[in-house]
């Protein structure tokens, strides 16, 4: 047996993969839970019904794509990070999914954090596995988070991240979720707010706020809100929010360099499926980014990471 299933039931995104571990290959689906026109998030409550739904769906489609397979084990996100008091309810549908399968096929179930998840997806894609055998730098950047941690080898969790930077308030994808909404796009308004941004020439000077290596991301709100009154294109709003985004995560960058520069450094996340932002730190920095696929919430880490725990407990 050489396939591992991944389930992930995070705030906004149903996921399931495959991974198999001979020809590293990752098969995956998801699905966005549906979010009212004009709201700013979804209720845990609606979200764990929405999984609930959807989760069959995926999982159907899933093993419809890739056929009969022999699945090894199964891995599951079980709440944002590996942390005392971390817990979103949304990833109880996983769990109890993940469990039924594991019991049934009589194979080991495994638990990674969501962030986890997010890291392990993003070395995956950038062809950088071996990292997980050293330390560096990961930034998971999205709508519940905006941190950078580092990362070191954990011989019982595979990874053991320990946050060095973080906001102080709100998080990238909220900030652009919420301005993007203040536009009247879609929610969630990253894929949105970056074609709108696109259409702008705008040049902006961003100074961050900072406190040590924590950013604050509540001002760019505001900010945009005034903007808007004020009449400014919908575009060039949309590319201050980007804008700043960027000048937060360079300033929580440049103030851990001092300490952790020489250390590689990963970009993980939704918000880092933005091509500005992906260009800005691989030009500048060389950081390693994935591609979109594997940058949005998704399974495909937890996949990955499941074949590994199964290689290391044999």
């Amino acid at each position: 047996m050489s396939d591992f299933l991944g389930i992930d039931t995070s705030n906004y995104t149903t996921s399931a993969a495959i991974y198999e571990s001979p020809h590293n290959v990752l098969l995956q689906e998801k699905m966005l839970l549906p979010v009212k026109k004009g709201e700013k998030g979804i209720r845990q409550s609606d979200a764990v019904f929405h999984h609930t739904v959807q989760l069959p769906e995926i999982i159907d489609k899933l093993f419809t794509k890739t056929g009969k397979r022999d699945i090894s084990a199964v891995g599951v996100s079980y709440a944002p990070r590996r942390l005392e008091g971390s817990y979103m309810p949304c990833f109880l549908t996983g769990i109890s999914a993940a469990t039924a399968v594991s019991r049934a096929l009589s194979v080991p179930l495994y638990r990674f954090s969501h962030q986890e998840g997010h890291i392990a997806a993003a070395l995956y894609s950038a062809g950088r596995l071996e990292l997980l055998n050293e330390p560096f730098i990961a930034f998971h950047v999205s709508g519940g988070t905006t941190e950078a941690v580092l990362v070191n080898p954990d011989n019982e969790h595979i990874i053991n991240a320990e946050i060095v930077a973080s906001s102080s308030d709100l998080k990238a994808g909220q900030a652009i979720d919420r301005v993007g909404v203040m536009l009247s796009l879609n929610f969630p308004a990253g894929p949105e707010i970056e074609r709108l941004s696109e259409k702008s020439n705008a040049v902006f000077k961003i100074k961050p706020s900072m406190k040590n290596t924590d950013c604050s991301l509540s001002g760019v709100e505001n900010k945009c809100k005034k903007m808007l009154t004020e009449n400014y294109e919908k575009s060039d709003i949309a590319l201050f929010c980007i804008d700043s985004v960027i000048a937060a995560l360079d300033g929580m960058y440049k103030a851990l360099m001092p300490k952790y520069g020489a250390l590689p450094v990963v970009f993980s996340g939704g918000v880092t499926s933005n091509k500005r932002i992906k260009n800005y730190f691989h030009d500048k920095y060389n950081a390693i980014f994935a591609e979109p696929a594997y940058s949005a919430d998704n399974a495909a880490g937890t996949a990955v990471l499941s074949s590994i725990m199964y290689d290391r407990r044999k």
